[in-house]
């Protein structure tokens, strides 16, 4: 800082922030990044220092999922390669973290400078907005344009890049004051309302159904109405399911939440559908995941309506009979508006027979689980995945946030969350690798959901694959006195690809996807936390409850025996009969 009136890029950058509210950055510190950083000390701005910008990055993903505001990772040239994965991740889940570049200098742009890149180029089709710096005096209004782009619409990461000239050159401190928009305070988002029309048009098609249903997705997330799907399903009854790879929408304090709309991993969802007469799908995307609109998951016979509040969302999803350009506020305002003319024609019973259905589907899941790990083919007494997580959750409250990581323990984490919710726990809620099913976000996530609930526990379930992906983040857990519960379920290897392997090769064998025998509790001990082993399945919750109790980042290290989950079995089979050859 040359004087009062001057600040380098750096500190412009970090005062643009502070102006917008920002107050979760994450880095790995690096030469390239040091006027930022003193500029986010000087403004009190707290920075999480992370062992790696991968991991700086799934904890800015992780704030920014939990509280539903932008949070900044910053990174130098070589780190934002470090960080394209969580970029990637933050991308799917369409989670409006800024990711700040620290690049080579601008003046020789092209001649090959010390550490230079071309991340604008690399980040634009995993961002929905990429930019370099060019000039300092306009620092406020790049920041300014990235958080509304980040912000607005459907939701996304974006990033700026800062070159070095810039980030350490001086500035006024008001260059750019006289300019609109005068205001640097967070902007409002703005949200698309119904055109009458086309609104009065869906809510008939609804209210004349007999057997509609709604999935949720991201739309209602980010834009905070998770609380009025509540109120649709309380009044109007109709049953609601939750989009596969996102965070919990509803917990069971809402009677017509039914879990998730998955067939292979909750087949309750499979009866909605296939007996349905008309889909609402609110904030999601007819992807993969939604095998993109078509028969089987969606019968030719139903009515498929999508609302979406903004249009890239609308565009996305034109293979829907109806498409609504709408925030899911209004809508489901609208739909509830309408509640007090004509009643719907919902079936009395319809939410009844869905939730027997479920009923049902966890008596069969709980007598499946017993008569497997009975037989005479289990053998050697190690623990089933879905076993590992029931256990897991009977030590949690209401009160407390899972988390989970992994292949297949991801999966049958999802079946066992389903199982325990008709059971009645309400978790507050859960988080888990997004759209792409990236490993090593869990230990940041929990982090993440830590450090913004400190009075809650934060318990993990991670497969020993994932936790050596992303594992080194525990560090940031002792090092910001963090204390969560790592629960590894240590099957020995990639089991996920393994058993797609033992179902692929002529052989019906597996290759390169075993691990040696780590003491991953061992590795917390040394570290200065809790750690356990555990090998029969009578002992993990106990051994869960001593880790909760002790106070310090605690991991449970679980043998387990790797068992196909249903979703792993479909795909391999699906890869399989749509084979190129």
């Amino acid at each position: 800082m040359k004087d009062n009136n001057m600040l380098r890029g750096g500190q412009l950058l970090a005062k643009s922030f502070k102006e917008k509210g920002i107050n979760h950055v994450f880095t790995l510190a690096g030469g390239f990044c040091n006027p930022a950083l003193e500029g986010f000390m000087n403004y009190q701005i707290p920075v999480i220092n992370c062992p790696h910008e991968q991991i700086a990055g799934h904890l800015a993903d992780g704030h920014t999922r939990l509280s539903r505001k932008p949070s900044v990772c910053l990174v130098g040239p070589e780190g934002f390669a470090n960080a394209i994965p969580a970029m990637m991740e933050a991308w799917g889940e369409r989670s409006p973290v800024i990711f700040v570049t620290g690049s080579s200098t601008l003046k020789k742009q092209g001649a090959g400078g010390f550490k230079e890149i071309d991340d604008v180029s690399i980040a634009r089709p995993l961002t929905k907005y990429s930019a370099s710096i060019t000039d300092g005096n306009r620092i406020p209004e790049f920041v300014d344009r990235a958080w509304r782009i980040a912000t607005s619409g459907y939701p996304g990461p974006v990033h700026l890049s800062m070159p070095v000239d810039i980030m350490f050159s001086s500035y006024n401190e008001s260059a750019s004051d006289m300019e609109r928009p005068f205001t640097r305070k967070e902007p409002k988002t703005y949200k698309a309302w119904p055109e009458p029309s086309a609104l009065n048009e869906i809510i008939g098609i609804i209210k004349s159904s007999k057997k509609p249903i709604i999935i949720g997705g991201h739309g209602i997330w980010w834009s905070k109405n998770e609380d009025l799907l509540k109120q649709v399903g309380d009044e109007i009854r109709i049953p609601i399911f939750n989009v596969p790879y996102h965070q919990k929408l509803l917990n069971e304090n809402c009677k017509a939440f039914l879990g998730l709309a998955d067939v292979h991993q909750y087949h309750p969802s499979k009866f909605a559908f296939n007996e349905s007469d008309c889909i609402i799908m609110v904030g999601g995307r007819l992807d993969n995941q939604m095998n993109f609109g078509n028969p089987p998951l969606f019968p030719a016979s139903s009515r498929l309506i999508c609302v979406n509040g903004s249009h890239e969302e609308i565009e996305f999803n034109r293979a829907a009979d109806h498409l609504l350009l709408s925030d899911p506020g209004a809508f489901f305002e609208c739909l509830l508006e309408s509640n007090n003319g004509v009643k719907f024609s919902l079936e009395k019973d319809w939410l009844a027979k869905n939730i027997e259905e479920r009923k049902k589907w966890v008596t069969a899941s709980l007598n499946n689980l017993v008569e497997t790990t009975n037989s005479p083919a289990w053998s050697g007494g190690k623990i089933h995945p879905l076993e590992l997580s029931l256990s897991v959750q009977k030590c949690m409250t209401d009160e407390d946030i899972l988390v989970f990581d992994g292949g297949n323990t991801h999966f049958w984490s999802e079946i066992a969350v389903n199982i325990m919710a008709s059971n009645g726990l309400a978790l507050s809620q859960i988080l888990h690798p997004g759209s792409y099913s990236m490993l090593g976000v869990g230990v940041s996530f929990a982090l993440s959901a830590k450090r913004l609930n400190k009075e809650k526990t934060i318990v993990l379930i991670s497969g020993d694959g994932a936790f050596l992906s992303g594992g080194l983040s525990i560090e940031t857990a002792f090092q910001e006195n963090l204390p969560i519960v790592i629960i590894i379920d240590n099957n020995g290897g990639l089991d996920c690809i393994s058993q797609q392997q033992e179902r692929l090769f002529k052989d019906g064998s597996h290759f390169a996807t075993d691990f040696r025998d780590i003491p991953f509790h061992g590795m917390f001990e040394g570290m200065g936390g809790y750690g356990e082993l555990v090998t029969q399945k009578d002992e993990i919750q106990g051994a869960v409850r001593r880790a909760i109790d002790s106070g310090k980042p605690a991991c449970v290290n679980v043998k387990t025996k790797g068992v196909i989950s249903p979703i792993v079995a479909a795909t391999s089979d699906k890869r399989d009969k749509a084979s190129i050859e």
